[in-house]
């Protein structure tokens, strides 16, 4: 991998400084900056960061989400960090969320006692489904 600019001052003279730790290092002509190749992270796909975005706004905890997606609740908090996402607060409401498969989520929408007196929400995970629905709080 050749490098173009330095990652302190955007200079391009940049030269080759040995290797530590079988990994190039490279120094800057202009600021003197020692760096070394930026190692490539793993890459998390953009629908699980939408997915756990909507899965936050609706009210489910970091851990939770965690637990649906198998993404670190770690990365969950920097992407609403990194987006700056604001959860409203309503008290008189709060979500509960079911999985389902297909079969599943079509036997509950024929009992209409279901859907009833809440609101609800469907969205896809992989090849299940998630029923987000809110319930009145009960004083």
């Amino acid at each position: 991998m050749k490098l173009k600019l330095c990652p302190n001052c955007n200079s391009e003279k940049i030269i080759k400084s040995g290797i530590i730790n079988n990994r190039q290092r490279y120094k800057c002509k202009d600021c003197k900056y020692n760096f070394t190749v930026n190692k490539l992270g793993k890459k998390i796909d953009d629908y699980y960061v939408n997915k756990a975005l909507q899965l936050y706004l609706e009210g489910l905890t970091y851990r939770e989400i965690e637990r649906i997606l198998g993404v670190s609740h770690v990365s969950i908090m920097n992407w609403v960090k990194k987006y700056n996402i604001k959860r409203p607060y309503n008290v008189d409401y709060h979500p509960t969320y079911k999985i389902y498969n297909a079969e599943e989520l079509a036997k509950f929408f024929q009992n209409k006692s279901n859907i009833s007196g809440a609101g609800v929400l469907v969205t896809e995970l992989g090849d299940k489904f998630m029923l987000i629905k809110w319930e009145r709080f009960r004083n």
